[in-house]
C-alpha cells in the first residue's frame, strides 16, 4: 500500500468536539478525494445529527499497528489540543502481512493505554481476518478488540467495514477499500457507537 499520510487542518469553531481518527488507508482515505475520504465524511455526519464537530484524519495507509504506536505522540503535538474522542482503526495490515497477533496486541495496546494515560477516550473500531488467513490466525486476531475493549473499559465497534467488506458494489477495484458509496455505509454504521462514546 501506499505510504500516505492525510492530514487534514480544519479551521476549529470554539464549540467543536474534537476526534481523533487515527488508523490506515481506511481513514486515511486511499483512493478517495479528501472530501470522501471516512473522517469529511463522519464529521458531516455529526454536524447533520445536531453534534459540532472536527474529525481530524490521521490516517495513513499502509500503517501497522507498529507504526501507529510510533507516531502516536507526534501526531498528538502536532493537534495543538487535547482531543475529546480517539477512533483507534488499525490492525488491517498487520493481518494482511500475517504478522503474529500478540504483537499486533501489545501495539495496540500501547496505544490505548497511551491514550487512557493522557485522559483522552477511545472508541476501538475492530477488524476482522480475511478468510485465506485461516481459521487459527482468525481465532487469535480477532478477539484482540475486544480484550482491549474490556481492559480499557472502552467502547468497542465491531468491525469497521460491517456491511461493506466483500461488497465488491461497495469496495474500489482492489476489493479492499471502500468506495464512497462503502464509505457512507461505514459512516452511518458507526455513528452511533461515535455520538455515545463522546463524554457528555
Amino acid at each position: 500500500m501506499l505510504m500516505t499520510i492525510a492530514l487534514a487542518a480544519v479551521p476549529a469553531r470554539a464549540a467543536d468536539r474534537l476526534i481523533l481518527a487515527f488508523g490506515d488507508s481506511l481513514t486515511a482515505g486511499y483512493g478517495l478525494a479528501p472530501a470522501q475520504a471516512f473522517p469529511n465524511r463522519l464529521e458531516a455526519a455529526l454536524r447533520a445529527s445536531g453534534v459540532p464537530a472536527r474529525v481530524y484524519n490521521a490516517g495513513v495507509s499502509g500503517d501497522t499497528t507498529a507504526a501507529g504506536r510510533a507516531r502516536l505522540a507526534w501526531v498528538l503535538r502536532g493537534l495543538k489540543a487535547k482531543p475529546d474522542l480517539a477512533i483507534i482503526e488499525l490492525g488491517a495490515n498487520d493481518m494482511l502481512r500475517g504478522i503474529q497477533p500478540a504483537q499486533t496486541r501489545a501495539n495496540l495496546d500501547a496505544v490505548v493505554g497511551d491514550l487512557r494515560r493522557r485522559g483522552i477516550p477511545v472508541l476501538i473500531a475492530g477488524m476482522r481476518a480475511a478468510p485465506n488467513m485461516g481459521r487459527p490466525y482468525a481465532a487469535a486476531f480477532e478477539p484482540i478488540f475486544p480484550a482491549l475493549a474490556r481492559k480499557y473499559r472502552a467502547p468497542l465497534y465491531p468491525f469497521f467495514l460491517d456491511g461493506v467488506a466483500g461488497n465488491r458494489a461497495l469496495l474500489q477495484g482492489d476489493g479492499m477499500h471502500p468506495n464512497p458509496r462503502g464509505v457512507a455505509i461505514v459512516v452511518r454504521r458507526i455513528l452511533p457507537a461515535v455520538r455515545a462514546a463522546l463524554p457528555r
